[in-house]
């Protein structure tokens, strides 16, 4: 099985030409938005634009939300694609949906600015933000369940080869899921602040938690994700590699379920060590016997 990713910020149209690279690249199957798509049809998971929040849409489309990777893997095993494409934000998200899912490494990766113009992008992202129009790439008969009580529309898609006829690749859907009326998502640096601090507080080993600092990583002014670094200290007499190492997992889980952001690195610097005093405690026998 091969895997191939098509990026792009959102709204710049990478569903609208998923049928389109599927075809020229010979993949089989589709990974969009939290779903498998096969032969135009959803054969496992839910759409992240099924959801009511834009954070819990970022959850499912990066399959963090609990059975929902297990479902499509299984699908996944069943079906025996020949090549997936997955479809996403950022080179991070796509291969961590590869990861998540337990797909092999992705061996190509398409930009949408290298198959779309400026002014192509730019429309999409004018659909997308002014008018709240998302497209899934499946026949609009394949959404109803799925989609109950959106505005759903059919967008036929056609493809010209050669310059002697023109082939239909398939049937695109437009919807407008509910979280496409909030307008932008900012999650402020202090929520990730405040998920650091809660989980390294309920660590009984760490008496002391300093400098909690947050790192944004940035590509062609693209937030690709955080860098989480902090000072403890410790109490002594813990195996102190093996802890760390375990709040290192729980704050990355912790962070990328709650806000959908990827986390690249959590960084723990051991400041100091504490060591309680022990008690005194008075024993004549010791006294009389020397000891």
């Amino acid at each position: 099985m091969d895997v191939i990713a098509l990026v792009g910020p959102s709204g710049t149209g990478k569903s609208h030409r998923a049928l389109q690279v599927a075809q020229e690249h010979n993949a089989d199957a589709i990974i969009d938005d939290g779903i498998l798509i096969k032969d135009g049809h959803i054969i496992a998971g839910e759409s992240a634009k099924t959801e009511k929040s834009k954070i819990m849409a970022v959850r499912r489309a990066i399959f963090v939300l609990p059975g929902h990777a297990e479902q499509v893997r299984e699908a996944i095993r069943k079906i025996q694609p020949h090549r997936i494409l997955i479809i996403g934000t950022s080179e991070n998200m796509v291969h961590k949906i590869a990861k998540t899912l337990k797909l092999p490494s992705i061996q190509l990766i398409i930009r949408i600015e290298d198959i779309a113009s400026r002014a192509e992008m730019d429309l999409a992202q004018f659909h997308r933000l002014k008018e709240g129009k998302h497209i899934i790439p499946v026949p609009t008969i394949e959404l109803k369940t799925h989609f109950s009580g959106y505005l759903i529309d059919p967008l036929q898609t056609l493809f010209k080869r050669s310059g002697v006829r023109r082939r239909k690749l398939g049937e695109k859907s437009i919807v407008r899921p509910v979280f496409s009326y909030y307008g932008k998502l900012i999650i402020d640096d202090t929520v990730v602040y405040s998920i650091v601090e809660k989980i390294i507080k309920a660590r009984e080993f760490i008496k002391n938690v300093r400098r909690v600092t947050v790192e944004h990583i940035f590509k062609d002014e693209e937030d690709r994700g955080l860098q989480i670094s902090c000072e403890v200290v410790l109490s002594y007499g813990n195996h102190i590699p093996t802890l760390i190492e375990q709040t290192q997992a729980m704050i990355r889980e912790a962070i990328e379920y709650t806000t959908g952001m990827i986390v690249h690195a959590v960084n723990i610097k051991v400041q100091a060590l504490y060591v309680d005093s022990p008690k005194f405690s008075f024993n004549p026998f010791s006294l009389v016997m020397g000891r």
